[in-house]
């Protein structure tokens, strides 16, 4: 499959093809005899597999890591892909904790504001 068909398969664009490609995630296609670059049938488990991890919020390094990993025969690639995303999913909610205690201080420094200017403190 071409570069085209491929991006559109699997809705990722070219570019994003063509750097999973520099950073070693998944294979460099190969140039058929016609000259066209062309995705190879094991070359499309990688680049559904990059667009999986991609979405699941990995970072590049994590994935050229698994990519490693996978190619020297490690077998604790699963467990470590779901360690990963378990402290993201960890971080995830930690951050939503922290942007609601921002929330909560924003609205008291707003209100304390008010009763700089106003004299008057209430919390309406």
């Amino acid at each position: 499959m071409t570069i085209k068909e491929v991006s559109e398969k699997f809705d990722i664009s070219q570019d994003t093809l063509r750097y999973y490609e520099r950073v070693g995630m998944i294979p460099p296609v190969t140039r058929t005899a016609s000259g066209i670059r062309d995705y190879q049938e094991k070359d499309l488990g990688w680049v559904e597999l990059a667009k999986c991890m991609r979405s699941a919020g990995l970072p590049v390094e994590a994935m050229i890591e698994y990519v490693k990993l996978t190619q020297e025969g490690d077998s604790t690639i699963p467990a470590r892909l779901q360690l990963l995303t378990e402290q993201r999913e960890t971080l995830l909610e930690q951050r939503a904790k922290i942007d609601a205690t921002l929330e909560r201080l924003n609205y008291k420094i707003g209100r304390y504001e008010i009763a700089v200017e106003t004299g008057v403190l209430t919390w309406e």
